[in-house]
């Protein structure tokens, strides 16, 4: 997919763009967890897993 189409998922839906660039996996539920925190820790989160997960590929 798209990396700024991923960026502007993780800043809107965070959990989203996590689960479509990683799955269900650790990632997801730590940004599950941190979304419910507070929406910005969650935000920056996706951000971070979105860039690294594109990068690796």
């Amino acid at each position: 997919m798209n990396i700024y189409l991923m960026a502007l998922i993780a800043v809107l839906m965070p959990p989203l763009a996590v689960y479509l660039s990683a799955g269900i996996t650790r990632r997801f539920w730590v940004n599950v967890l941190l979304t419910m925190l507070g929406f910005v820790p969650g935000a920056v989160h996706a951000l971070y897993t979105v860039i690294t997960r594109h990068r690796s590929r």
